[in-house]
């Protein structure tokens, strides 16, 4: 018998019915009988759900929870903004979660909802296959506080006061919602609920819906509550052998290489050393937690980087230029710049290979361009032959949201920031899960294999190409290298595509499998996330850092054991470089891998805020973003009989039983009023 003709069977106010049905549930549990296939008719799970989580700083929390026990509601598919008299105050069912498409995920209706939590349950949000015209859920002046302006500095240009830099960010990712926020794909799953939702919930001819009604529960209770300095107060109290922890510090590593080696054990100021810095992001976000793609935000940036690196291999191998070239990807720059500024901290604490002293100066490849004469210039330059022009802002303006300005917090040096606009951002996702492949439209002929569309240049792929190659000849030019040989300096646009294709649509691909190391294969899957979170060396970095070996470094001789330790060998040093053991291609007419080991001056250093080191919860100078730790997080769907005969999952305990299912479960039949 299914739910639904249970349900109807029971009826709304036989009182026999209802004590048969409690002396059946009663009969489960007292039997030592598991309820999991009791909970499977009744519940229907949704698996592909993505919750909003809460994230917390120095002075605040933000993101959604549920509450401890999950949220429940009936379900109400909202058609228009007029549509929320139901919900928020003309519904006889409250609270009802409330499942809404994109378009309708406006910060006009979720802060209406918001204001009348009481009557909402949760959120779900119906994520389309195809983009909106714009989404934004940042806010327009992203880190706005941790920048080089301030009311001491520059306070004119402070807060966006000059320019706004996102104007279609509505400052959702930053809004704190007591009840659950799930997103749902546009799948056979979401048309289930919503054809739930039409048999069970309409309402017909003005009438109220009857029961059997159509309901949803979410789950996603947060552990971390008010700010960071709580949370990890509460982190240090120890009264068990295995204390709970309630949150975790926002960290990855920072994945940065040159094209000569430094000893990684020696820290500090070189003597008659200049270095030319190379940077961009690796990170992104969005308000749905690990669904963060970044095709504009930063991977368009950190690929061109990549392909900069790959051209300039060759000529700095035949014309070393007088200055080193440092390539620098960072960690976490979305949460008020966590990379850029742990590794300023270790230069200015003679915890990094150079200091800032040693930092002639910084080309960053971002989103909006800001200008330094020499680097300008070496930049028109650089663009002989090529399919672009380069303009400089013929306004002032101040810097744009960068991790340059981090470096000038510190110490006056010499930068640009690169990208293909002026003031504003023109990417209309940024920061949202619409910043995807097709938003750098990213297409393929329809009957291309995967190996074919890994192979297949993309106009995109060409595009940035010309860009990675005034870098690579700017880089050069600003290094003090042969001028004779600038012109001869081309990044390759197979490379480019090929790591658009991995990082944007799968990163399990032939090329991406070849250059990784046995060991790390399993993380090769569909396109990553690029949300910094806080598993230290996520996928993003991993792929990056074993990108930049295989494209910078040189392929050995050597064994895999010799690989493995390479100061046992006389003219190798673990301290000088870093030695990756990958798997290579696989040659035709053949099954086994073609393994080899890459030695590159290329390097992994942390990515957490200064202010978890120093302890500075509370620092107005460093990044302070945590993430609240969780049980777990599930969705899912199931018919209320009346207000009298809702189902709750009151009690779950370790299976005593013997058998495989894991958990077993007490039933009750209970009332809420």
């Amino acid at each position: 018998m299914t739910l639904d003709e249970m349900v109807r069977c029971l009826g709304n106010g036989n009182t026999s019915l209802q004590k048969l049905a409690t002396s059946i549930v009663f009969f489960f549990c007292l039997s030592d009988v598991s309820c999991n296939s009791v909970e499977q008719k009744i519940y229907v799970e949704l698996n592909n759900t993505v919750p909003c989580v809460r994230l917390l700083n120095a002075t605040h929390q933000i993101g959604c929870q549920s509450s401890i026990s999950g949220d429940t509601g009936v379900i109400h598919v909202l058609e228009s903004e007029s549509d929320l008299e139901w919900p928020l105050s003309k519904g006889p069912n409250p609270p009802y979660m409330v499942l809404l498409e994109s378009s309708l995920f406006t910060r006009s209706i979720m802060m209406k909802m918001k204001n009348e939590s009481n009557r909402v349950a949760g959120v779900a949000v119906v994520v389309p296959n195809t983009s909106p015209p714009e989404f934004s859920p940042h806010t327009t002046c992203p880190n706005e506080n941790t920048g080089v302006y301030s009311d001491n500095y520059g306070p004119n240009l402070a807060h966006c006061n000059t320019t706004v830099w996102n104007p279609l960010g509505n400052g959702l990712s930053y809004e704190e919602f007591d009840f659950p926020v799930f997103s749902l794909k546009e799948d056979n799953e979401t048309e289930f609920i919503k054809q739930c939702y039409l048999d069970h919930n309409r309402a017909v001819n003005g009438s109220d819906p009857q029961y059997p009604l159509c309901a949803m529960q979410l789950f996603s209770h947060m552990h971390a509550v008010t700010n960071t300095p709580t949370c990890m107060r509460r982190n240090d109290i120890n009264f068990s052998i295995n204390p709970e922890m309630v949150c975790d510090p926002l960290g990855d590593y920072n994945v940065w290489g040159s094209i000569r080696p430094y000893n990684d054990t020696v820290f500090g100021h070189k003597e008659n050393e200049s270095v030319v810095i190379a940077a961009a992001r690796l990170d992104s976000r969005a308000f749905f937690w690990e669904v963060s793609t970044g095709a504009e935000g930063s991977i368009s940036g950190f690929v061109t980087l990549l392909a900069a690196a790959q051209a300039l291999r060759e000529v700095t191998h035949k014309a070393p230029p007088t200055r080193n070239i440092l390539f620098a990807f960072f960690q976490g720059e979305t949460f008020d710049y966590i990379g850029s500024s742990r590794m300023v901290y270790d230069m200015e604490n003679g915890k990094f290979v150079i200091d800032l002293d040693n930092v002639h100066s910084i080309l960053e490849i971002g989103q909006v361009r800001t200008c330094v004469k020499n680097l300008v210039n070496n930049l028109q330059s650089s663009t002989t032959g090529l399919s672009f022009l380069l303009v400089e802002p013929n306004v002032s303006q101040p810097l744009p949201p960068s991790s340059l300005q981090r470096f000038l917090r510190a110490q006056p040096i010499p930068g640009i920031v690169l990208a293909d606009h002026e003031s504003a951002f023109n990417n209309r996702y940024y920061e949202s899960f619409y910043d995807n492949a097709a938003n750098l439209n990213l297409t393929y002929p329809s009957d291309f294999s995967p190996e074919e569309q890994l192979e297949f240049v993309t106009e995109t792929a060409k595009s940035l190409t010309d860009v990675a190659t005034v870098v690579a000849r700017a880089l050069y030019k600003q290094a003090e290298g042969d001028k004779s040989l600038v012109n001869t300096i081309k990044a390759d646009p197979k490379i480019v595509t090929q790591m658009l294709y991995g990082f944007l649509v799968s990163s399990n691909n032939s090329w991406f499998q070849a250059v990784m190391a046995p060991e790390l294969k399993n993380i090769l899957s569909d396109a990553p996330e690029y949300y910094v979170g806080v598993a230290m060396s996520s996928t993003p970095t991993r792929l990056v850092q074993y990108l930049l070996a295989n494209l910078t470094g040189a392929a050995t001789n050597l064994t895999q054991s010799q690989c493995q330790k390479p100061d046992e060998l006389p003219n190798e040093s673990r301290q000088m470089y870093s030695y990756l053991w990958v798997q290579g291609v696989v040659p035709p007419n053949s099954t086994q891998r073609d393994s080899f080991c890459v030695r590159a001056s290329v390097r992994l250093t942390k990515a957490v805020s200064p202010a978890f080191e120093l302890g500075e919860y509370a620092s107005k100078d460093y990044s302070t973003w945590t993430e609240s730790r969780w049980k777990f997080i599930k969705a899912r769907i199931f018919l209320v009989a009346s207000r009298d005969l809702e189902v709750k999952l009151d009690h779950c305990s370790p299976n005593q039983t013997g058998t495989n299912s894991g958990f077993f479960c007490c039933c009750f039949l209970t009332h809420d009023r």
